[in-house]
């Protein structure tokens, strides 16, 4: 079977991984001319875990740590008012895998180079018929193929043809983020620096694997209208968001030069069903969980594997494959996506009262990490699906 993966992230090269594996014949597609490199921090965790293990990568994520040992909550002089270990944070689970998101997709990609990448381009029309997929692109001429999958994000291309406008699916949850290099001012050493005021995230971080540091700054307001393409309107309602001190001021300048500069609202993406005939979609672009779950990379990981399972199983047979990963995926995912909620508590409360009560609770956990229910409700998310062995036997 020939399958066209739209989006060449983390959730499309995995399962070109598994497709090929299992003797179909993926092509993948995406917009940027080239795979993305840097980015931000993400997690590998639970499931995920064992779905790299599988897969033969775990090594190289292990390798790939950014090594972050903790953060700081500093006041807006930098006077520290909370220190906590990553153990304590996250708990003492050794073995989920921080890593840089860049370097996640490049270690797809490099164990998916048998596979047909068409880079710097994209979908423009599906044309779904009985026994195949007419698909039209922006720069190779067309083609028919078997199946398509949209593995191209929050913003997915190949939902909005084949399921209909984004505003139908998308969870506004409340707030703003943006993400960019700079460099390392603050001279961190595999820490996070953060400055909160109500509704507001600031914050720096430097992994072992990251010759600069990261900057995030977040911010709770009523959805806010922007251009995608235009980061210029994007950096002008940061300046609005933030007046505030700690070094938001340094920030704000250096976003104007960054040239990773990341900005979009915090949602997630929530659909009934996630096929539509012979097209089907995986990761962000189905079922999105948010930034504040931190869950995004884990689910892209185990919802590729599950895919091309259940493919594998049906013996190519998509309208049993994509109800059994339907049926195998649901539940992982709603528990999953539940935990944004617990996230923008941790992240950016929303009231003076808030910020107290988080700092007063990362005070308790760096003494008694018994009282850490936020990591204990991760890693029970995180693990909440059986993996079946999909593996052929011979």
């Amino acid at each position: 079977m020939d399958i066209l993966i739209s989006g060449a992230g983390i959730a499309g090269p995995a399962l070109a991984f598994w497709l090929r594996r299992y003797g179909f014949n993926p092509t993948v597609v995406e917009r940027a001319p080239a795979i993305r490199h840097g980015g931000y921090a993400i997690d590998v965790r639970g499931a995920a875990v064992e779905v790299a293990e599988r897969m033969g990568i775990l090594a190289d994520l292990q390798a790939a740590r950014t090594g972050n040992r903790g953060m700081t909550i500093a006041d807006s002089t930098r006077r520290p008012l909370v220190e906590v270990r990553m153990d304590q944070l996250m708990g003492d689970d050794g073995g989920d895998i921080e890593l840089m998101r860049g370097t996640l997709s490049r270690i797809l990609y490099e164990r998916t180079d048998d596979t047909e990448y068409l880079l710097g381009d994209s979908i423009t029309a599906i044309e779904q018929r009985a026994d195949a997929v007419r698909v039209t692109f922006e720069r190779h001429p067309p083609r028919e193929f078997d199946l398509v999958v949209g593995a191209d994000g929050m913003h997915s291309t190949v939902r909005q043809l084949a399921f209909g406008p984004e505003t139908g699916f998308r969870r506004y949850l409340g707030y703003h983020i943006s993400i960019f290099s700079v460099d390392n001012f603050l001279g961190l050493d595999r820490w996070t620096e953060v400055y909160n005021t109500p509704g507001r995230l600031a914050g720096l971080y430097r992994a072992r694997t990251d010759d600069g540091a990261k900057a995030i700054l977040g911010f709770k307001s009523p959805e806010l209208r922007f251009d995608p393409r235009d980061p210029q309107t994007q950096i002008a309602l940061l300046d609005k968001a933030f007046t505030c001190g700690w070094e938001v001021p340094r920030l704000l300048e250096e976003a104007r030069r960054a040239p990773d500069f990341y900005f979009d609202s915090i949602s997630q993406i929530r659909l009934d069903d996630w096929a539509r005939g012979r097209v089907v979609l995986l990761g962000d672009a189905g079922y999105c969980p948010s930034p504040l779950s931190g869950q995004g990379s884990s689910l892209a990981l185990v919802g590729a594997y599950v895919l091309a399972g259940e493919l594998l199983a049906a013996d190519g047979d998509h309208r049993i494959a994509f109800r059994r990963y339907e049926a195998e995926m649901r539940d992982f995912v709603t528990q999953n996506q539940n935990m944004a909620t617990e996230g923008a508590k941790a992240l950016i409360p929303k009231t003076a009262t808030g910020l107290w009560l988080r700092n007063q609770m990362f005070r308790l956990m760096s003494h008694f990490p018994q009282l850490n229910g936020l990591s204990k409700g991760i890693q029970g998310a995180a693990n909440a699906i059986d993996l079946r062995d999909y593996a052929p036997t011979s």
